[in-house]
């Protein structure tokens, strides 16, 4: 488990240090919670719910989070959303997810405990699992009306973000119950640990705010919720979006050298940002990395990637991730971690593979008209040498010891082994 550095900062209230690093965006009441971060040590929660197999790389921001509360002394409910995984969060949505089943759920919810436990320390009860499927799915939901939904306006719960962006399209009464479910597992949490805090990001404000509400409503007591700065590009689009789907932190979904690239890729005005918020550098190396300009600024996104992918991958993985990247772009290092497809020798005899087909079977491209305007463009190039053809056909004689080098754009490589 990975083990914060006690010269991540200089702070001794890990309010500041969330501050600092640019993590928070709304509070309910920031005085009362700066000082009750330094005055107490706090029970908090973060709540996941298991929508895929694997967590990604926004979930991963929160982690960090909770690994920075926990440095500083305070204890994190992992909250896994075995219940409001069931129906979905209509937050940031513009239409309804996709229910899964309960087998699903449930597989999802183990995977996501695997992925935790490489992160949090759970010894000794410094940090808790629970998953709300343990109080909702056996709810009454009659008695649920009662007890709970009188505490919610429905004038004030339309006028939540959340529900706002969905009114239009069509929003389902399943998904309304969500801030009711939400805010309930804030309150049982209270009950059950002394849960003082609630954090989520941006998008969860309204949710946030329904929790803190109905505790004050039914126990008489004071919580609070914070947000943090969802992890968008300097242009404000949400990071972590790869050509297959979302950057994943299980290396099955998004392998260590592709979970590199990304980071290593990114606009030189996100280093920053990703310095700040993805890594336990201090402020003062941040500072300094994000400052260089012109070529240097490649050494500062080259330690960000390699800080990301040690503390997600581990460090053998990172450092193989990092030498077959060298090798690609400067000739350096090994290029055994490069990303490989290993096809039988038969599909490259006779008339040989199309090479679009081939693009496609790789998914180096999303579709096979996405390859063609790819070549059109003069975006890919085999073993070095550009493509111009978009019949060509790929055989055995091309290879060189096997082996065939794929080069899409300018930092998109994927090696071709036959067996």
């Amino acid at each position: 488990m990975y083990e914060i550095s006690d010269k991540v900062s200089k702070h001794t209230n890990v309010f500041d240090v969330l501050k600092e690093r640019g993590f928070i965006q709304q509070s309910t009441h920031e005085d009362e919670i700066r000082e009750l971060l330094e005055k107490e040590k706090i029970t908090f929660y973060i709540g996941f719910d298991p929508t895929a197999d694997s967590l990604h790389v926004g979930h991963f921001m929160q982690i960090i989070i909770m690994m920075y509360m926990q440095k500083y002394g305070h204890k994190p409910i992992v909250l896994i959303g075995g219940g409001t995984g069931m129906i979905g969060d209509p937050s940031g949505r513009t239409d309804m997810r996709k229910f899964m089943n309960k087998e699903t759920v449930v597989e999802n919810c183990k995977k996501f405990q695997e992925t935790f436990s490489r992160f949090i320390n759970f010894n000794d009860r410094k940090a808790i699992t629970e998953n709300n499927a343990n109080w909702l799915l056996d709810l009454n939901y009659i008695q649920f009306i009662r007890d709970i939904g009188k505490h919610f306006s429905v004038n004030r719960m339309l006028t939540a973000e959340c529900f706002k962006q969905r009114l239009e399209a069509g929003l389902s009464f399943l998904e309304f119950n969500y801030m009711l479910m939400q805010a309930y597992d804030f309150l049982k949490l209270y009950r059950s640990y002394n849960c003082k805090m609630q954090f989520g990001g941006d998008d969860q404000w309204s949710n946030i705010l329904a929790g803190v509400d109905l505790v004050r409503r039914e126990e008489q007591a004071q919580v609070y919720g914070m947000t943090f700065t969802l992890l968008t590009t300097s242009e404000g689009k949400k990071m972590g979006k790869t050509q297959k789907g979302a950057l994943w932190l299980d290396e099955n979904k998004t392998s260590p050298y592709e979970f590199y690239q990304y980071w290593r890729n990114i606009e030189d005005a996100d280093v920053r940002t990703c310095l700040s918020m993805l890594t336990f550098l201090p402020m003062e190396e941040v500072e300094r990395l994000s400052s260089l300009k012109d070529a240097e600024i490649n050494l500062a996104k080259e330690i960000l990637a390699f800080e990301v992918t040690k503390l997600v991958h581990g460090e053998e993985e990172a450092t193989k991730a990092q030498e077959a990247a060298r090798a690609l772009f400067s000739g350096e290092g090994s290029m055994e971690d490069v990303p490989k497809t290993q096809l039988p020798v038969d599909k490259f005899e006779g008339e040989g593979m199309g090479v679009v087909t081939l693009l496609a079977l790789v998914k180096l491209v999303p579709s096979k008209s996405e390859g063609f305007r790819t070549i059109e463009q003069g975006g890919l190039s085999i073993d070095g040498e550009k493509v111009t053809d978009t019949r060509l056909m790929i055989k055995k004689d091309q290879f060189t010891d096997g082996k065939l080098l794929l080069k899409k754009g300018k930092k998109t490589f994927h090696m071709i082994e036959i067996i």
